[in-house]
């Protein structure tokens, strides 16, 4: 009978002999260099078993943030996930470590994709999605990469500086390898808005997209009909990042002519988790269809007259493009797609406004309770949906947020660690604070910054 774990010793040396090798290091000796590998011992701790295994990572996970009140926004929330989603989506028929993509993929999955590209044009107002992407970050950068398609001959891409840093980077790297000019256009000091008499002046017939991210990273509301007017004006495509919750109460992208939307969709259901697995959002105009990314999903009917479901586009390299591929984009998030379908499923257009209503209300309350402190104020007047910037006039957001730590409140994120004021802390705030918790967080706060 064979050992449950195969490759035994004797199975080692048996393959090795058939090699006609000795050792397994003889294996990698030439593919791999030795100033790459790993000199040290490893110093692995001793075999477990199955109970002290769970004993220690029990241990190890209670020094997590899980009982923290967590006020970090910059891009990923802390957002009530009804009980019911992970009861769905944790069905067999849906819960799968194969993501699908070939043409013979379930009809049940691609009714899945298709109902969520759906519900994704009835949330922006735009009129073709794609059934998900890898992540808010990656969708932006292919957005610009289909701009640039798209506006074959213009070279130049416009970024706000109050754009997410982490998606900048990734666009940069992205774009490094392409002559293609990212010129950022500048925040209104006082509102901490897109500056629109920079973006006029940089804006040209040089201008391949404008983008522009609405709320923005410091949370606050942007102006975008003017934005879509000095877009569309000089010929530019206009790429908006937007927030999901925040159209249960703002205008869609589809209502101020935005070419390309994209988004993060870990708000829809997802939980906190280290930074993925996420899923990026991905709408565009319908005539610019054949240059988007990912994979499109089409309802039709058979020979038989029944409701089907097939892959209609699939631009890949993968699938016999080449180098007429629009994308290397290899999957989509498929069961991260579905816990979203689910989520805006349940909750439907009454409970995303209610949501949104509630992330507003406690937003506001917390930065009218934050502005009765001494040795606070607020960077900027323009208005903000879920998050805040807080300047203290005396102490560093780091000393700040760590002092928080020791109370049990994750206080937001320095903006010192992407070039701000060494003063100035990112507070986000979502339905799941309440007025109890918030006041905890001023009462403690008072006592550190008098």
């Amino acid at each position: 009978m064979h050992p449950f774990i195969p490759l035994t010793d004797d199975d080692k040396k048996s393959m090795l002999a058939d090699l006609g090798l000795k050792s397994i290091e003889e294996i990698f000796h030439s593919v791999l260099p030795q100033k790459v590998r790993l000199k040290r011992d490893l110093k692995l701790p001793h075999p477990l078993s199955e109970l002290e295994v769970r004993r220690l990572l029990t241990s190890k996970s209670q020094e997590n943030f899980t009982n923290y009140i967590n006020f970090l926004g910059a891009g990923v929330y802390d957002r009530f996930i009804p009980a019911v989603i992970d009861h769905i989506v944790s069905r067999p028929e849906f819960y799968t470590a194969y993501t699908p993509y070939q043409a013979e993929v379930s009809q049940g999955t691609l009714q899945a994709m298709y109902e969520f590209q759906s519900l994704i044009c009835d949330l922006t107002g735009m009129e073709v999605a794609n059934s998900s992407m890898y992540d808010g970050a990656t969708a932006l950068a292919e957005a610009l990469l289909m701009a640039l398609r798209i506006n074959k001959g213009r070279n130049s891409i416009v970024l706000p500086y109050s754009l997410n840093p982490m998606y900048r980077q990734v666009v940069e790297t992205y774009l490094s390898r392409q002559d293609i000019e990212i010129i950022t256009v500048r925040v209104d000091q006082k509102t901490g808005q897109t500056d629109l008499e920079h973006l006029s002046k940089i804006v040209s017939d040089k201008t391949a997209a404008v983008v522009f991210q609405h709320p923005n990273f410091f949370g606050i509301l942007e102006d975008p009909d003017r934005i879509s007017d000095i877009s569309h004006n000089a010929g530019a495509l206009l790429i908006e990042v937007f927030d999901p919750i925040s159209l249960g109460l703002l205008k869609p992208p589809g209502d101020y002519d935005v070419d390309i939307a994209v988004a993060e969709g870990q708000q829809l259901g997802l939980p906190l988790g280290y930074g993925g697995p996420y899923l990026g959002i991905f709408a565009t105009k319908r005539k610019f269809v054949r240059q988007m990314p990912g994979r499109i999903i089409g309802m039709t009917v058979d020979t038989r007259g029944q409701r089907g479901f097939v892959m209609a586009l699939q631009t890949r390299e993968q699938h016999i493009r080449r180098e007429k591929a629009t994308s290397n984009i290899c999957t989509n998030q498929a069961l991260c797609a579905l816990t979203a379908l689910v989520y805006l499923s349940l909750l439907g257009k009454k409970g995303i406004k209610e949501v949104a209503a509630q992330t507003l209300q406690k937003t506001y309350y917390m930065r009218e309770k934050l502005s009765q402190l001494p040795g606070i104020e607020f960077p900027y007047t323009g208005p903000v949906f879920q998050e805040f910037v807080v300047r203290f006039k005396e102490h560093t957001a780091t000393e700040i947020r760590d002092k928080m730590l020791d109370h049990g409140i994750l206080f937001g994120l320095p903006l010192e660690l992407y070039g701000g004021s060494s003063g100035d802390l990112l507070i986000a705030v979502t339905e799941k604070r309440t007025r109890d918790e918030i006041d905890r967080v001023v009462s403690t706060l008072s006592e550190l910054v008098i």
